[in-house]
């Protein structure tokens, strides 16, 4: 495959056969019933803005979070029935408990914006005098609020939380404990295959009164992953990890003035390209499997397996 035979990407969905149709960042979701269909698009977010599209994206992003929920069921139920497409899940309408639940065990990212600008971070203040990527001596939650699309998604510490009444105290510590249980659970796994969990987000509902996680898990949209053998030595040197995740993307972005206002600059064919293999690439070294994507035309295919899913 050259640099521009890049495969088709799915920008968008319109099937309102399936229901009433919600549009996220990445995923486009239809609500039927007691069901959701969660659609994942290739559409590239960014700063809370859409980039551009990386064809495949969708697959590797939905096939990586099936991988990790069968992982994950021993500590937390899921929203997920089905994976009838490698674009598509089918999962259980819950009501989304509207804080994205951050864990962190390393400072990096917006953390570290934060925290180099003499912020605390969610209402966390850290040591003075730690480095970029540096490790925190425990993992720590560091919530946002969970706001439209095209907004900044904003910092709350978990006191706030509790204050405003957005949940109530005992499921918030439900919530936090599971959070960092499965940060862990990641952490040791992802160590196994020579990698860094570094952070993550959830997303948690409420089902018939119980929590449950939604939303995706462990995906290079949600996380990030750094190669653990040269870690050391990049901290060392003063330079950024080998990253397996968005944040190069994000960093590719701001060397051109963009963090979220502004023109958005322009990805050539050949760094979609790019983006793609990374994309792929990082799904192989974070499961330890191989990707097998779907080259075909996405629409099509996916409500051949959506009307046969459903019996249509």
């Amino acid at each position: 495959m050259s640099n521009l035979d890049l495969p088709p990407a799915l920008e968008s969905t319109d099937m309102q056969w399936l229901g009433t149709r919600h549009v996220g960042k990445v995923r486009d979701s239809y609500v039927r019933g007691k069901e959701r269909v969660l659609i994942a698009t290739d559409r590239l977010s960014a700063f809370d803005k859409i980039i551009t599209s990386v064809p495949l994206k969708g697959q590797v992003l939905t096939q990586m979070a099936d991988f990790w929920f069968k992982r994950v069921a021993s500590i937390v139920s899921h929203h997920v029935v089905a994976v009838p497409d490698p674009c598509v899940v089918i999962a259980r309408e819950v009501r989304i408990i509207p804080i994205e639940v951050v864990v962190r065990g390393f400072l990096a990212g917006s953390a570290w914006r934060d925290y180099n600008a003499g912020r605390p971070i969610s209402g966390v203040t850290l040591p003075p005098g730690m480095r970029e990527f540096e490790r925190l001596l425990e993992p720590v939650v560091t919530p946002s609020t969970k706001e439209a699309i095209g907004s900044h998604d904003m910092p709350i510490s978990e006191a706030e939380i509790l204050k405003r009444g957005i949940v109530s105290a005992s499921i918030w510590e439900e919530v936090r404990t599971k959070a960092l249980q499965l940060f862990r659970l990641a952490s040791l796994e992802l160590s196994e295959r020579g990698l860094i969990f570094v952070d993550t987000k959830y997303e948690f509902g409420l089902l018939d009164g119980r929590v449950v996680l939604a939303d995706e898990i462990h995906t290079l949209d949600s996380s990030r992953f750094w190669m653990e053998g040269s870690y050391e030595a990049k901290l060392s040197a003063q330079e950024p990890p080998e990253m397996l995740d968005k944040e190069p993307i994000r960093r590719w972005l701001m060397e051109r003035g963009f963090q979220g206002d502004g023109a958005i600059p322009t990805l050539s064919d050949e760094y979609r390209h790019e983006l793609m293999r990374h994309y792929i690439r990082s799904y192989e070294l974070i499961t330890g499997t191989i990707f097998y994507g779907d080259m075909s035309a996405p629409t099509p295919r996916i409500e051949r397996n959506l009307s046969s899913y459903f019996g249509l």
